[in-house]
């Protein structure tokens, strides 16, 4: 009996199918959509009920500065989305707030491993960051103010919201690395940057996870405050506050319903880049 011939290329399986025979890969896009869709969907009901019942209550008489109706939000927006000035916004407050998420998380994570490492450093530093996570946020907006210019605030409101979140989270994860893996790496005589790698980063990138998306979230709604206390030029803040004072409800929830949808879209991107980069990470 003579050898079968074994083909040189790569082995190409065929794509996996149904049990009507539709490939699932191709089905998958087209399910998460229908899986998404009726949470949008009842809650763009209730809010549409609730304005019809507002309407009824008032008999058609300033119902849209109680509760707009939805396509009056939505063509507010698509209003909106048509001038510079909202792209101008929009850019400007995702600059500020991405400098202020990038400054805390660094500092956050420096102060993390230097806390863990230095038993006097963590009496000294643990409870001033401990202070700045309880205080209130409108008092930093405010002394901030007073100390830098408006542009900037929001920027440094960001990062020091975030710091204690990632300083938290990292401390946490630093303290909670198997020590016997740690001990492994010193009787192999590891470098740093192996121990690093190889335990340290795969041990702490559930913790990193869950810092960066809700820092990411308190970062945006830190920095909007902020933005709306000092009205820098442009800036999201400053077109929600602008729409309050001249009492132009259905723009104001269109602003509120930009400021959500890139909040939820920096979190995806943040997790995304996290799933990304940490497919490497092995112990």
């Amino acid at each position: 009996m003579g050898w079968a011939s074994v083909p040189s290329g790569p082995v190409r399986f065929p794509p996996q199918r149904g049990k009507d025979g539709t490939n699932r890969k191709r089905n998958l896009p087209l399910k998460r959509l229908l899986y998404a869709l009726p949470a949008p969907a009842f809650w763009l009901g209730v809010w549409q009920v609730c304005a019809f019942l507002v309407d009824r209550h008032v008999n058609g008489r300033g119902n849209e500065l109680l509760l707009p109706y939805p396509l009056s939000v939505w063509n507010a927006f698509v209003s909106m989305a048509g001038s510079g000035v909202f792209w101008s916004a929009v850019l400007a407050s995702l600059g500020r707030i991405a400098l202020g998420l990038a400054c805390g998380t660094l500092l956050g994570a420096l102060l993390a491993v230097l806390t863990c490492a230095s038993r006097w450093a963590d009496r000294l530093l643990s409870p001033a960051i401990r202070v700045v996570r309880a205080a209130p946020v409108a008092s930093f907006i405010l002394l901030v103010l007073l100390w830098t210019g408006r542009n900037r605030v929001p920027a440094v409101i960001a990062a020091l919201m975030v710091l204690p979140v990632v300083w938290g989270s990292l401390s946490q994860g630093i303290h909670a690395v198997d020590k016997k893996l740690l001990e492994l790496a010193r009787c192999c005589r590891f470098s740093g940057r192996k121990t690093l790698c190889l335990i340290y980063l795969p041990s702490l990138r559930p913790h990193i996870l869950s810092a960066l998306t809700t820092a990411a979230g308190l970062a945006w709604k830190s920095g909007v405050a902020a933005e709306v206390l000092c009205l820098p030029e442009p800036s999201l803040g400053q077109r929600i506050y602008y729409t309050k004072y001249y009492l132009d409800i259905p723009e104001l929830f269109a602003w509120t319903a930009v400021a959500v949808t890139l909040s939820m879209a920096l979190e995806h991107i943040l997790r995304a880049c996290l799933a990304r980069w940490g497919r490497g990470w092995t112990v």
